[in-house]
């Protein structure tokens, strides 16, 4: 038998159930991963609130990184003791034991431990695709990044300065904009008493940012156009603050020929060879100590929901684990 958490009704933190379960033998294509560390992502929570509708019961968690116990028929590349992360595939991540299809498996390289490739793998991967491919962050452009104590904003920040770029980040507390900075971040914003958009023009000389990367969604989302420079793209890759609401595309036309985006992580990693292109890159940035995950909390998995509760209240910073 093992343990997972699973929900029958959408909610707040209380729907989170801890149950026991049979874990079948892995089907064809499957991998049987025993967890050693799982990733808590903010996206978690739209599944268990409704805000991303799912067939239920259902289980929740993309991310996480373990040891390979078995492979189903047909299997090739993986094998019974290899170490694996991955983020994607169906949801249930949160548990102990779990078969998953190979396809989603990169085998984690022995310098990074479980906790990294769990912390990583769903925030480092929507990095790459951030800086590397939907905006390709080039020396001396100038960003903004929503957010920039989170997981993904962490990452991002070290990893923008290392492309030469200028970092601006916006943050909620005066002690997460020391910890952005510490992480590359050039300029800190403390959105929660500063006017962004001004602070922003004002950092550059009234011209504005190549890029913006907002994943607060509905509150931030006019002022984060306004802090874009003539032909900038807006990246809108998450709603913490709630989904954007319906706005005028001529803005983007008025505003100076924005582009604006709504990129996915599974769209960019829908392809294997991408995927494991994009897997390449983020553990060689790590490697070279160009980019440090920071995991700055733990929890049991079977408290997941109180670390919901935490992330929710904006209480976290960096990455959190749920260790099975």
């Amino acid at each position: 038998m093992s343990h997972l958490i699973r929900f029958e009704r959408t909610g707040g933190p209380e729907v989170l159930q801890w149950v026991e379960a049979d874990v079948s033998p892995p089907a064809a294509g499957e991998a049987q991963v025993r967890h050693h560390a799982v990733g808590l992502n903010y996206i978690d929570t739209y599944h268990r609130s409704g805000l991303y509708p799912l067939p239920l019961p259902s289980g929740l968690g993309q991310e996480a990184a373990g040891v390979v116990e078995a492979v189903g028929e047909g299997v090739t590349g993986l094998q019974p003791g290899d170490r694996v992360a991955y983020a994607g595939g169906p949801l249930g991540a949160y548990a102990e034991l779990r078969n998953i299809a190979a396809l989603h498996l990169v085998k984690l390289p022995d310098s990074l431990s479980f906790e990294q490739g769990a912390a990583m793998m769903l925030q480092g991967l929507t990095a790459q695709y951030l800086l590397r491919r939907t905006y390709r962050v080039q020396p001396g452009d100038t960003i903004l990044i929503h957010a920039a104590a989170g997981g993904v904003g962490l990452i991002v920040c070290q990893w923008a300065k290392a492309l030469g770029a200028t970092v601006i980040g916006t943050v909620s507390s005066d002690e997460k904009a020391e910890l952005a900075r510490r992480h590359g971040c050039d300029h800190a914003i403390v959105s929660t008493r500063e006017k962004v958009s001004e602070r922003v023009r004002a950092l550059t000389g009234g011209v504005g940012v190549n890029v913006v990367y907002d994943s607060i969604g509905k509150d931030t989302f006019l002022d984060s156009l306004a802090c874009l420079r003539p032909l900038g793209m807006m990246v809108s890759f998450g709603n913490a603050s709630g989904p954007v609401d319906a706005f005028d595309l001529g803005l983007l036309a008025r505003m100076g020929s924005l582009f604006l985006t709504r990129p996915t992580l599974f769209t960019y990693t829908a392809r294997r060879e991408d995927l494991l292109a994009m897997a390449e890159e983020l553990f060689g940035v790590v490697a070279s100590g160009q980019v440090r995950i920071t995991i700055n909390q733990r929890y049991p998995l079977q408290d997941a929901a109180t670390a919901h509760r935490e992330l929710e209240a904006r209480r976290t910073t960096g990455s959190t684990v749920l260790i099975p």
